[in-house]
């Protein structure tokens, strides 16, 4: 696992100005939401799992350690966070 640190450097190396690292409970969960902008999320501990609801056929998909995540401006996304929590650098 790299440094916050790092992490947050690499995150602002894909284009993100507004980077900052997030830490979650375990077991949270985000109802269906969206965002302004494209985000991106790249886990450094614990894991998540996404799906999109407007998708013809929306499946969840789980992402671990080093994952990087980016969900489009706009796209409906719902998240559950694993039975560990998870802490994650996100860019916007």
């Amino acid at each position: 696992m790299q440094s916050q640190k790092a992490a947050e450097k690499q995150v602002r190396s894909w284009g993100f100005d507004h980077v900052f690292t997030w830490t979650d409970r375990p077991n949270a969960y985000y109802a269906p939401h969206t965002h302004t902008g494209l985000t991106t999320h790249l886990i450094l501990r614990g894991e998540l799992t996404i799906t999109y609801p407007n998708d013809d056929e929306p499946k969840k998909e789980t992402f671990g350690v080093g994952s990087r995540i980016d969900v489009d401006a706009k796209r409906l996304h719902e998240v559950w966070i694993g039975t560990e929590g998870c802490t994650y650098v996100i860019g916007e």
